[in-house]
């Protein structure tokens, strides 16, 4: 990769690593994880931006590398560990009394994130483009599936995580 390449690239990644983030977050628990995807991210990145010819959105390609490099990675760990299940204790709020409004918003948004860490990779990937604002089409460019069923998938996925999260 030419020089000019170099720094683009280099300036591109630093102004969407925001982006590389919120897969990294969903896809991974812990920091170690989270480090080690971000990194595979960008290298993937790196390896394909000299063929990224600009039919999309930067945004879009971006995602679209993400999650693939996400749900391989996934995948790999799948198979070298064994399941573990998560109990219902670990997705209950402790209730005290004593909790201040923000600790309790940041005990709700823990008790989201564990939630959609139990989703499956596609339904992940839907639900962080659509906390992002995305729209269908977006969506369903990324996800390579229709927009009809961007908004089904959508609409089921809101009704688990209302279950496990126990909203009505």
């Amino acid at each position: 990769m030419q020089n000019t390449q170099h720094k683009a690239f280099i300036k591109l990644m630093t102004a969407n690593q925001k982006l590389i983030h919120k897969v990294c977050n969903i896809y991974c628990q812990d920091k170690q994880g989270k480090e080690d995807l971000f990194q595979d991210i960008l290298l993937q990145l790196w390896r394909s931006y000299p063929s990224f010819k600009g039919q999309c959105q930067l945004s879009t390609w971006i995602y679209r590398v993400a999650l693939n490099t996400a749900i391989s990675a996934v995948r790999k760990e799948k198979r070298r560990l064994p399941a573990q299940s998560l109990s219902a204790v670990s997705f209950q709020l402790a209730d005290d009394g004593s909790a201040i409004v923000e600790d309790e918003k940041a005990e709700k948004l823990q008790l989201l994130h564990r939630a959609i860490a139990r989703l499956n990779k596609i339904e992940k990937a839907i639900v962080m483009l659509y906390l992002d604002d995305y729209s269908y089409e977006e969506i369903a460019e990324v996800v390579g599936i229709s927009e009809s069923n961007v908004g089904v998938k959508l609409h089921r996925i809101k009704a688990k995580l209302r279950r496990w999260m126990g909203a009505r």
